[in-house]
């Protein structure tokens, strides 16, 4: 089984330094992360400066009763990090990428060679933004949070328009955070087959359940919000993982992929540990040649260096051809060829 790649998303979790940025990846290379990842956008490329009501954040939502211009305007990571944290990440021995939220961002990340392009999910009905990232022949990670079928399907018909089939489907709950019983994640199994591309989960569930239980239904990326430290507050941290619970993470979805193994159904019954423990048939009375074999002189047992017991049924009432004791190997060369 290929590794999953687990993708640490640093998100807001800056909290506005570039200090802690620097220092979260590198507390996400100790966590076991494959990745550090970044978003690429200014409150300006993202939405309208505007006070109305269409641009209010949701009521019950961690960010209840602001705009999203004033949200995004201290979330966002400068752009002039970027180049900075790209290469940190690399010493670090991570992959670095961003998720875009518009052509100039896509432009931009090109200019510091963007390894792979992530589509967030409410950018998922941005066809000309998708278009537009998967021209650049990077790998496309694409979130569904919020994507109906017929979403999906048009974002991976657009990224194989121009010749990406490079595509990986993420089931996302759209909540911050997210409940279990929100998680849905049979889905992933269900998109790989649907849709005929590889999958993963973008994560916003508290704890490690959901991302251990993805990979055992087929995920090949998983992706976490990652702070250093929950108490240095900012826009994310109430969902996102810290590095002691990060790297428990880790453990357990490495735990599971050794679990999972690969299909395997041995033919060589030598090969097989524990085989001569299975039920063979045994001489269980001591007999005399010519006694009929019965259930009760003849048994299915323990160990299996005896005869088949799909024989059973098919030697009673035969003879035995000579004296055995009680705990011989039955074998066919035991019964008489006349009765």
């Amino acid at each position: 089984m290929d590794k999953t790649f687990i993708i640490a998303e640093l998100s807001a979790n800056h909290n506005g330094s570039k200090a802690t940025a620097l220092a979260t990846i590198k507390a996400a290379k100790r966590a076991g992360a494959d990745a550090i990842k970044l978003q690429t956008y200014t409150a300006d490329t993202i939405t309208l400066n505007v006070k109305m009501s269409d641009f209010e954040t949701e009521k019950g939502s961690l960010w209840q009763g602001r705009y999203l211009y004033d949200l995004y305007k201290e979330a966002y990571t400068p752009w002039e990090w970027h180049e900075e944290l790209f290469d940190a990440a690399h010493k670090e021995g991570l992959v670095c990428f961003s998720t875009p939220f518009d052509k100039s961002a896509v432009d931009f990340l090109e200019t510091i060679k963007n390894p792979i392009y992530k589509i967030a999910s409410f950018e998922i009905t941005d066809i000309p933004l998708i278009e537009y990232a998967a021209r650049k022949n990077k790998p496309m990670i694409i979130s569904t949070g919020i994507a109906t079928q017929e979403d999906i399907r048009l974002a991976i018909d657009t990224c194989l328009s121009v010749g990406n089939n490079d595509i990986t489907l993420l089931k996302c709950t759209s909540q911050y955070p997210a409940t279990l019983e929100d998680a849905n994640l049979y889905t992933i199994a269900d998109m790989a087959q649907r849709f005929g591309v590889k999958v993963g989960l973008s994560d916003h569930t508290m704890g490690w359940i959901a991302p251990v239980t993805a990979v055992a239904l087929g995920a090949k990326v998983i992706e976490k919000h990652f702070i250093i430290d929950r108490s240095i507050g900012g826009a994310d941290s109430a969902f996102s993982m810290d590095e002691k619970e990060f790297t428990e993470m880790v453990k357990y979805i490495r735990d599971a992929e050794k679990s999972l193994g690969k299909i395997d159904y041995p033919a060589d019954i030598s090969k097989i540990k524990g085989r001569n423990i299975a039920r063979s048939l045994y001489i269980a009375q001591d007999m005399k040649a010519g006694d009929i074999i019965t259930e009760q002189n003849v048994r299915s047992v323990r160990p299996g260096y005896g005869l088949h017991p799909k024989y059973w049924k098919e030697i009673q009432g035969k003879k035995i051809n000579r004296d055995v004791k009680k705990g011989e190997r039955f074998a066919i060369d035991m019964l008489l060829t006349k009765n």
